[in-house]
């Protein structure tokens, strides 16, 4: 399999040569990583199961983690979803990798679709699935919003968005969500929304895709799937809990699929993440720093907040020679859009990740604010 090298070994290679001004503190916003400590609850459930590390954990998920993910689906959305319509899996990585692969076996030239810029795991999938892959492009001509055309709906067996957006933050609302589930039962393709980002809102809750399937009339969620993760709403990405819900007759074979797969998580890490998932209250603490390092980043950018997540797709004049630039004279890390997208996309930005606390922060954009300046 022909594989693209990751963005972040790119980045090495591309900076590997450079010698970063020792006046500065290394600085990097590169990965999606929370910088935050995990809440100490959590981290007391994972101190109180860890005896459990003597038994195999199952499959398909213990009951207390299914039922910890089925009411954060209630209590966020509103959603009343049963134990056939979830898969709790081992983050959300390994299932955008493998659900694509046992969806689209059986098909024989199948077609998937996806954003572009992306997160490059999609792109993998596409190709460990041998699929003709669409991409769809995300400019500021179009609002940095997904759109096929009639042909293409016409071809697409899987399509994946991704709202709120990696890498540009842009957001899907109910009315945009609904046409998507509209355009998924009219042409008969699989509609996966990856949600990790639904909970870093800035101003209102966004709604899940499900929300939208329901409001539609498809309250059986055919063709509907949707992904999440605790890795950013609870700074725990080490728990790798994150769950697939929706369609539940897809859910069914997938499962079975699953079952050789091997991702079974650990039984402490399952019992810490139940509780995580359970509350919602330690979220907003998370969210009010993100949203205090936009309001940093208006003020010394000029850059309005989106709608979510904890990125600034940041509009430069060359993202090469400006990610060259800033670590040489700065001893900052940012990721060049085009090492996010194909075939253009992704050219003059940079993607930040604004995940450390304040100050960090505020010292990390007043270097970008004077090497802006410089170009």
């Amino acid at each position: 399999m022909n594989f693209e090298t990751y963005p972040f070994e790119k980045l090495n290679n591309l900076l590997e040569n450079i010698t970063p001004n020792a006046d500065f503190e290394p600085l990097s916003l590169t990965m999606g990583e929370p910088q935050f400590s995990t809440p100490s609850f959590i981290l007391d459930e994972l101190k109180r199961s860890a005896s459990l590390l003597n038994k195999y954990p199952k499959t398909s998920g213990e009951a207390v983690l299914r039922e910890g993910m089925l009411t954060y689906l209630d209590n966020r959305f509103d959603l009343k979803l049963d134990n056939s319509q979830i898969i709790p899996t081992f983050g959300t990585r390994e299932v955008l990798f493998n659900f694509p692969q046992f969806l689209l076996h059986d098909i024989e030239h199948p077609v998937m679709a996806f954003p572009n810029p992306f997160y490059q795991i999609y792109e993998g999938a596409s190709k460990a699935s041998r699929a003709k892959t669409i991409y769809m492009n995300l400019t500021a001509k179009n609002s940095f919003q997904p759109t096929l055309n009639e042909e293409e709906l016409s071809q697409c067996d899987f399509v994946i968005i991704n709202t709120p957006n990696n890498p540009t933050s842009s957001v899907m609302l109910i009315e945009e969500l609904k046409h998507w589930v509209k355009l998924a039962l009219k042409y008969d393709f699989v509609l996966l929304n990856d949600e990790c980002y639904i909970d870093l809102y800035i101003d209102a809750p966004l709604p899940s895709l499900l929300n939208a399937s329901i409001e539609v009339g498809n309250g059986d969620f055919k063709n509907i799937l949707v992904i999440n993760s605790i890795s950013k709403r609870s700074s725990a990405p080490g728990l790798r809990s994150g769950f697939i819900a929706g369609d539940a007759e897809i859910l069914k074979a997938y499962m079975t699929y699953r079952t050789y797969v091997g991702c079974a998580s650990p039984l402490p890490l399952q019992h810490a993440s139940a509780v995580a998932w359970s509350d919602q209250s330690h979220v907003d603490g998370f969210r009010a720093n993100y949203i205090q390092n936009f309001k940093i980043a208006k003020e010394l950018l000029g850059v309005e907040p989106p709608l979510a997540t904890f990125y600034i797709w940041l509009t430069v004049t060359d993202e090469i020679e400006f990610t060259q630039n800033l670590y040489r004279d700065y001893n900052l890390k940012v990721i060049p859009g085009s090492f996010l997208g194909r075939e253009g996309q992704g050219e003059g930005f940079v993607r930040l990740a604004l995940v450390y606390e304040e100050n960090k922060t505020k010292e990390a954009l007043e270097r970008i604010k004077q090497a802006l300046k410089e170009l």
